[in-house]
């Protein structure tokens, strides 16, 4: 009996062991992909406003996608790293509601901006002709502005079905930040979930894989007009080059994504929420999720040349406007470069 009582109290100690490891690290880490995000995301948004350059189409759907990624950082990871480091809700009823509605509203707005993204690059290279007239930046902004005012308003029930929940665990009272409908009907949480991954999730992807299927087909066999075949080819390589970075970003959000969906899905079947495992599968299926949302100005950095030096030049810019502030003519000099 005292052997058993021995292995009960190790296995607690580990447990708590366990605990204090989330409490600590997962916060930690949460914090720093929100502060990349957010720098990188900054940055995007403040290049394509300034700079009249980066103002075509494509952009202003990445600023769009920024804007959204910025606003998922901002209003759901800081959130939930508190959460974890204290292992309650500590924002009440009105903050759980608010960044539920927060966390879906940016992730339709996100996936939906893709679906736009690629139907313009299948506008671009399938019907080159017709992109003359409806790729332009009215066009644009009112997709955009549809898109949100549909997604805003079409989330707006989550203020009823999510709510702060209290319960007792080990003669303490805790809060959490649950689907309150769910609770009481198990069916309407499996069909809220289920609208979530099929509209939220697999006919965006499905709609953008059969688009860029027909796009990839195109470019392979490209005849672009052109005065000869130097103008041609370089019309065709800047088609692919934006093709090219678009699919990875798209790529990278359904990888991103897929494995909290899977989470989702498996809490829905009744998965054991209490075990160690489990609370690694969260942690790891909420992190790719937060990354997805900062990764993206890194992939703008490496794929397109264009932002890479707009950022070159705002950030070279910033720093020789401070040292222009000196009176060293070494400073001055390094501000007329830029």
């Amino acid at each position: 009996m005292s052997s058993l009582n021995t292995s009960m109290s190790d296995q607690d100690e580990m447990t708590m062991t366990f605990e204090d490891y989330v409490r600590i690290i997962v916060p930690t880490i949460f914090g720093v992909i929100c502060v990349l995000g957010v720098f990188g995301n900054s940055l995007v948004i403040i290049v394509v406003l300034t700079d009249k350059h980066m103002r075509n189409t494509t952009n202003i759907l990445i600023l769009s996608l920024a804007l959204a990624d910025l606003l998922f950082l901002v209003c759901c990871v800081p959130f939930t790293a508190v959460n974890y480091a204290v292992n309650v809700w500590p924002f009440g009823n009105f903050g759980c509601k608010l960044t539920e509605y927060a966390m879906y509203v940016t992730a339709y707005a996100s996936v939906y901006t893709l679906v736009i993204m690629t139907i313009t690059r299948y506008i671009a290279v399938v019907m080159p002709l017709r992109s003359l007239t409806l790729l332009n930046t009215r066009n644009t902004l009112f997709a955009i502005f549809f898109i949100w005012i549909i997604i805003l308003s079409g989330n707006s029930p989550i203020f009823l079905q999510f709510g702060e929940f209290l319960y007792v665990f080990q003669n303490e009272t805790r809060s959490a930040c649950l689907n309150l409908q769910e609770l009481e009907d198990p069916v309407s949480g499996q069909v809220f979930f289920g609208f979530f991954f099929v509209i939220g999730y697999f006919i965006p992807l499905a709609v953008i894989t059969l688009l860029y299927g027909r796009i990839l087909i195109r470019l392979r066999c490209a005849d672009v007009p052109g005065d000869c075949k130097q103008s041609r080819a370089e019309n065709i390589r800047m088609k692919r080059s934006v093709t090219k970075m678009v699919v990875i970003v798209v790529i990278v959000f359904a990888v991103c994504w897929m494995p909290i969906q899977i989470r989702l899905f498996a809490d829905r079947l009744g998965a054991d929420n209490d075990s160690i495992i489990y609370t690694c599968i969260l942690f790891a299926s909420n992190c790719l999720a937060y990354v997805n949302s900062c990764v993206n100005p890194i992939l703008y950095a490496f794929l397109s040349d264009s932002f890479r030096q707009s950022f070159k030049r705002l950030l070279c810019c910033k720093r020789s406007s401070q040292l222009y502030q000196t009176p060293r003519s070494r400073s001055i000099t390094r501000s007329s470069q830029c």
